[in-house]
């Protein structure tokens, strides 16, 4: 069994996560950096790990396929303005047996967001009405369980299925009693398959590196609505400085297809996202890491007018038991 205990910290807070895309036409997103256990399983003394993670994404720039553009400058039925995401991860993972783990994610999803709705009168005249939301609300519940196929010091490969339930609410309104957007709301209403692959490899010097691919693919549709599907792919490398501290780097890339359904918007959703993501981490005990990371975009395509951020970041910690 693969043992790093340097660089465990930086993987081991959000079991068998796949990360999610951070973009949509109104800015409802969550950070891709990878913090699966699956690269440092054997990093904290214990089989079971309760895990915390915080998201920080301000979406404010309005994007039209490769290029920034200014808020109404390409008119739609609603101009997106900004979406300020704040969420925080709780993740229970069980190792079953050396080969085999089980974990479940559930998100708090902090949101606000603010739009203006262009509103046609019947002469003709067009009203624009600013509108927003703010609400703390638990999302979608996920829960994966991972096998490792091949498991050595030298390297390791895996696979992970499971399926994200639809825990979240999809009828939130503001206090006008406006519905939220099915892109903003905390839940997708949808049953979704979770699929994914994992390889890692120890190097000269005692740093690792590690790839993963991961798909999150929506079963059905739910009242007019169905998300589109997402791709992940991961590449890291982990480098440590000390016994306690490593610093772990990784590109991320994204891939979320058009919403589906009466009531989505296919032409304003589904976008590419290539970003890098440097971290720290640091291993408080045998049984408690901390670790963050700071993620920035080195490229971003969307369909239609979508708001996307410049930056994001990540903090997090495990204990194990």
């Amino acid at each position: 069994m693969f043992c790093l205990r340097p660089v465990a910290a930086s993987a081991l807070a959000l079991a068998l996560a796949v990360p999610s895309a951070a973009f949509a036409s109104c800015g409802s997103a969550f950070c891709s950096v990878n913090t699966s256990s699956a690269f440092m399983n054997a990093g904290l003394a214990g089989d079971t790990r309760l895990g915390l993670r915080y998201e920080f994404i301000d979406q404010r720039h309005p994007m039209h396929g490769d290029n920034d553009v200014s808020v109404g400058e390409l008119p739609r039925h609603h101009d997106e303005v900004r979406t300020l995401n704040r969420n925080t991860l709780f993740t229970l993972e069980r190792d079953l047996a050396p080969d085999w783990t089980i974990g479940a994610t559930l998100p708090l999803v902090d949101r606000s967001h603010k739009h203006i709705h262009n509103h046609h009168e019947e002469d003709g005249d067009v009203h624009h009405v600013p509108e927003t939301w703010n609400f703390r609300e638990l999302g979608d519940l996920r829960i994966e369980a991972r096998h490792e196929l091949l498991t050595s010091r030298e390297q390791g490969v895996g696979v992970s299925f499971g399926v994200k339930l639809p825990t979240g609410r999809t009828n939130l309104k503001n206090r006008d009693g406006d519905l939220a957007e099915r892109s903003l709301q905390p839940g997708s209403g949808t049953t979704d398959l979770l699929l994914g692959a994992h390889w890692r490899r120890e190097l000269a010097g005692g740093s690792t590196a590690f790839a993963s691919v991961s798909a999150d693919l929506a079963t059905a549709e739910h009242d007019g609505y169905r998300p589109g599907h997402r791709m992940h792919l991961d590449v890291g490398w982990l480098k440590p400085v000390s016994d306690r501290l490593s610093f772990p780097l990784q590109l991320n890339v994204s891939y979320k297809a058009r919403d589906r359904g009466a009531e989505a918007e296919p032409e304003d959703s589904g976008a590419t996202t290539v970003a890098l993501s440097p971290g720290v981490s640091w291993q408080m005990s045998p049984h408690w890491q901390l670790y963050g990371y700071y993620q920035r975009p080195i490229y971003q395509h969307v369909n239609g007018v979508q708001l996307t951020s410049r930056w994001s970041a990540v903090l997090g910690t495990t204990y194990a038991f």
